[in-house]
């Protein structure tokens, strides 16, 4: 699968947050500075092109349905990011964000829970 852009992951997540619909549905959901109509549609068409999107003609317009799953999307590039910068481990990963402080002691714990109570 290929990697996707700033530009095409925030278009994604407004198609995934809509479950389809036309560009000016896209565009009201991204966050300010919003881009222009037609830079938004370019990013959609490539978004159709790799495969993410997939295009229906309705009336003089076109209607988009996402093609890929979010939670694969997700899946994938989780994956691919643990093992382009943590040496393809979780662990490394969970390191990083306790010695950064991004996760407490607490919220480790909570997930140790989350992990046993599976």
């Amino acid at each position: 699968m290929e990697k996707l852009t700033i530009q095409e992951e925030e278009a994604m997540q407004a198609i995934w947050h809509t479950k389809g619909g036309f560009i000016k549905e896209f565009l009201d959901l991204l966050p300010e500075p919003k881009p222009p109509y037609t830079t938004l549609a370019s990013t959609v068409k490539n978004l159709e092109r790799k495969g993410f999107v997939k295009a229906e003609k309705v009336a003089n317009s076109f209607r988009y349905l996402p093609s890929i799953v979010e939670a694969d999307y997700k899946k994938r590039f989780m994956n691919g990011f643990v093992s382009d910068y943590f040496q393809n481990s979780y662990k490394e990963l969970v390191t990083f964000f306790a010695k950064e402080k991004k996760i407490s002691k607490n919220e480790l714990e909570e997930i140790i829970k989350m992990i046993e109570n599976k």
